[in-house]
């Protein structure tokens, strides 16, 4: 059987990209289409003889010359393009293919495949900018010299891209959702129905117990991909309120912006390897989420660590988090709400073993077992 994968970006690490690497391992003859490919950031987990990157690729690589496309100097911006994802993800031909199976936040839904190979996507959520978070995405667009006529500009943008999104929802012959809350929206704006495949933690957070160093001045800790909607700002401020430590390991656009709110206590880790990440996690008090998640692998590894988590009690950690054992939730996002929490908050309240067990429930033979069994479904 010849199969492809797709998947809308590939510039940055994230969760939607820790399944995609599973995909590409269960499926290693697998060419991965892409719109734009960072081979700095992801190289390792995805060789670039296996990418096939859309126009675009090109086209800002030439617009950006002679700085890389992912680093030009004052900071590239792939919503730029995002009027012409739709032209791009139709573009590819799977004709050749007998299955294809797409990764998607936003676009790769989208492609054409006509029954002929069958098409199973497995869809992190529908566009959050598209729908649920459109208000916050051009409030922020609305700031600075050139607000209005960027919020403008959005708002057509996001008009014409919704109409495109609810019309090729469609398209795929069946759809897995990352979550029951990704459930839920998939048949509020898609009118769809899904099955729930949860990601998997990877079999490395699970194949031993990391040793707890005692570190001597316990900390918070934040692991995530640095842009607006983790809420990450709110963290930072919790942690000045309480004066408890904060770790924040990751990378991406909203760094400079969060790099202004820190004060002494805050620490930019930057990015870490698995193993170091190991030992973060196991010597942190508490690992922190702060924002609406889809699902979020950040709280499975944070338990298969050991280590309990505190998140907003919404989303994806809902459907992981056992409150009381391996984990606790406050109520509101905002600030103050976490702040409550975090005093009361205590890692002695709560069994590491029991962390560990739970993580163990997502566990990487489940995720290949069930997405086996859809594909045989689709194919029969």
């Amino acid at each position: 059987m010849k199969v492809a994968l797709v998947h809308e970006l590939l510039t940055m690490r994230g969760g939607a990209e820790r399944v995609l690497k599973i995909l590409a391992d269960m499926f290693p003859d697998a060419p991965i289409y892409t719109l734009l490919f960072d081979e700095r950031k992801l190289g390792d987990w995805f060789p670039r003889e296996r990418i096939r990157t859309s126009t675009l690729q090109k086209h800002a690589e030439l617009i950006n010359f002679p700085f890389s496309i992912f680093h030009f100097p004052f900071g590239f911006n792939h919503h730029l393009y995002l009027s012409r994802f739709p032209g791009a993800v139709e573009a590819w031909d799977f004709f050749d293919f007998d299955l294809v199976i797409s990764s998607s936040s936003a676009f790769a839904h989208g492609i054409i495949t006509n029954g002929k190979p069958k098409h199973l996507c497995y869809v992190h959520s529908p566009a959050r900018y598209l729908w649920d978070r459109t208000h916050d995405v051009l409030e922020r667009a609305d700031r600075g010299l050139f607000g209005g006529l960027k919020r403008r500009h959005l708002e057509r943008v996001f008009h014409d891209l919704r109409l495109w999104d609810a019309e090729v929802a469609d398209r795929p012959d069946a759809l897995l959702a990352a979550s029951k809350e990704v459930q839920r929206r998939i048949a509020l704006y898609w009118r769809r129905d899904s099955d729930v495949v949860y990601p998997p933690i990877s079999d490395f957070w699970l194949e031993q117990a990391p040793d707890r160093g005692g570190a001597e001045h316990p900390y918070a800790l934040i692991v995530s991909t640095l842009v607006p909607y983790k809420r990450i700002e709110l963290a930072i401020e919790a942690c000045r309120r309480t004066n408890t430590s904060l770790k924040i390991v990751g990378e991406g656009p909203d760094r400079a912006r969060l790099k202004r709110l820190t004060h002494p206590l805050v620490e930019f880790c930057g990015y870490r390897t698995q193993e170091e990440l190991r030992g973060i996690f196991a010597n942190a008090s508490v690992t922190i989420v702060p924002g609406e998640e889809d699902f979020n692998l950040v709280a499975l590894e944070s338990m298969a660590c050991g280590t309990p988590v505190l998140s907003y009690q919404s989303g994806g950690p809902l459907e992981t988090i056992v409150e009381g054992k391996t984990g606790a939730f406050f109520d509101e996002p905002t600030a103050d709400s976490l702040s409550v929490a975090l005093r009361s908050f205590k890692r002695s309240d709560f069994d590491s073993d029991a962390c560990r067990a739970r993580a163990k429930e997502f566990s990487r033979e489940r995720f290949e077992k069930q997405i086996g069994e859809a594909i045989a479904s689709l194919m029969q």
